[in-house]
């Protein structure tokens, strides 16, 4: 892991996600966009004042610029958000900091560390999460800098690659799944039960498609407030399943609570509500939402996640491939990066040796203003002078060989004259 300069001032991320979390504590740890505010705040308060935070249906991270032992104070704040202890969110979270933290951050922006590889949503989410913290006051000019280096990944990976071309693999296959039992979507009903990102997909791709209406449901209606908004639907009560279920001819559970919801009794009194009216439903859960038996009730067109992604195989192969150069761009991005801070970081020292020598020319300026020839050995005599002493120290203790190469590479015309000097003497 490569140490970026200034040990006050590391890029860093504290988070969850759909590989390291349950769905149960990422619904707890959801940060709303009405309560982000306050927890951006918050953080600043701690000392985290260059922070933004993605909260998405499978992330709740905090990426970060400043003293990376700040991630203690951001567990406990994530803590105390979700309403459970700091040991837990510890124990299904992940922690990046330095380079690590940079490829991360680019990874997410590009899209390559989502649950369906190359999804352009995602770089949207991000957006939204740099102009809210940009708008509360937390984004500073070296997390401004990095976030702006992972939209240009973003926009490389998603433009010179075709890891987001082709089918939006499984959210296209439900549609076509859903159009070959139904035909013309624009008659059908959809119920989106839970708020897994890919729920969301699906209800989106089924909205674009024509789909006639949609509406969502959820034990904890305030967690889908906010995709009630984006998907620009109704919610429902959760009380009333059964209900709203005899309406729907699309199912999309997306849930995620480890057991089933709809259990095979369920779907058949469901179908038997319908006359046997088929109804195509997507378990979108792992584990699943849906008991297994209910495949084999007429009328119920059962599809699990698994299902879906045997029928995306090829696009999602295709994806990984195209999944390969995407990752080659996010490390020549992370190098650019990674070169630029470092330079920026060499412009004080830089600056300060500038005003010394400038200092310097002053004062023999001031000693010898009608005469050049003094003035400039003045000069030489003064600049050589720290330099000569510390070489000679050097010498006497037989180090002398990391100050040498260090004035080749400063004064690389020291190496011409050499050349010079030696021709000379040859010569003689």
């Amino acid at each position: 892991m490569k140490k970026i300069a200034g040990i006050r001032c590391q890029p860093f991320v504290v988070g969850i996600n759909h590989r390291t979390s349950s769905m149960a504590l990422r619904d707890r740890a959801f940060v709303e966009d009405k309560s982000a505010h306050d927890f951006l705040h918050e953080l600043a308060n701690e000392g985290v004042d260059q922070v933004l935070v993605l909260s998405t249906c499978d992330r709740v991270e905090i990426q970060a610029v400043g003293d990376s032992t700040l991630s203690e104070k951001i567990f406990e704040i994530l803590a105390k958000h979700s309403d459970c202890g700091v040991e837990q969110i510890k124990a299904q979270s992940y922690f990046y900091e330095n380079e690590d933290a940079v490829k991360h951050i680019f990874r997410v922006a590009a899209s390559l560390d989502s649950q369906i590889i190359g999804e352009p949503q995602v770089f949207g989410q991000v957006k939204v999460a740099y102009r809210m913290a940009r708008d509360v006051g937390c984004m500073g000019p070296e997390l401004d800098a990095l976030i702006q280096s992972a939209f240009t990944t973003a926009k490389r990976v998603l433009s010179e690659t075709k890891v987001g071309h082709g089918p939006v693999s499984i959210a296209a296959v439900a549609v076509g799944v859903s159009q070959d039992l139904h035909g013309d979507l624009s008659s059908c009903n959809g119920l989106l039960i839970g708020n897994g990102e890919m729920g969301q997909l699906i209800g989106e791709s089924l909205l674009k498609n024509g789909l006639g209406s949609l509406v969502v449901t959820h034990p904890l209606p305030t967690r889908i407030s906010t995709l009630a908004e984006t998907l620009h639907c109704n919610r429902v009560n959760f009380e009333n399943l059964s209900d709203h279920l005899a309406k729907a001819d699309i199912v999309l559970s997306a849930l995620g609570r480890g057991k089933p919801v709809l259990s095979a009794d369920i779907v058949y009194s469901v179908v038997r509500r319908r006359r046997y009216h088929p109804v195509f439903i997507a378990d979108l859960a792992v584990p699943g939402d849906v008991e297994a038996a209910a495949h084999r009730i007429d009328g119920a067109f059962l599809y699990d996640i698994q299902d879906l992604e045997r029928l995306a195989s090829a696009s999602q192969a295709q994806r990984r491939i195209e999944a390969e150069a995407g990752e080659n761009i996010v490390m020549e991005e992370v190098a650019s990066y990674l070169g630029a801070r470092t330079a920026r970081a060499a412009v004080p020292q830089l600056n300060s040796f500038r005003g010394w020598a400038e200092h310097l020319r002053i004062q023999v300026m001031a000693e010898a203003p009608d005469d050049a020839e003094r003035a400039t050995h003045l000069l030489l005599n003064r600049f050589l002078h720290d330099p000569s002493i510390a070489l000679k120290n050097a010498a006497r203790v037989g180090d002398r060989r990391m100050l040498e190469q260090a004035l080749r590479q400063l004064f690389p015309g020291m190496e011409c004259h050499d050349a010079n000097k030696e021709n000379k003497d040859r010569t003689k």
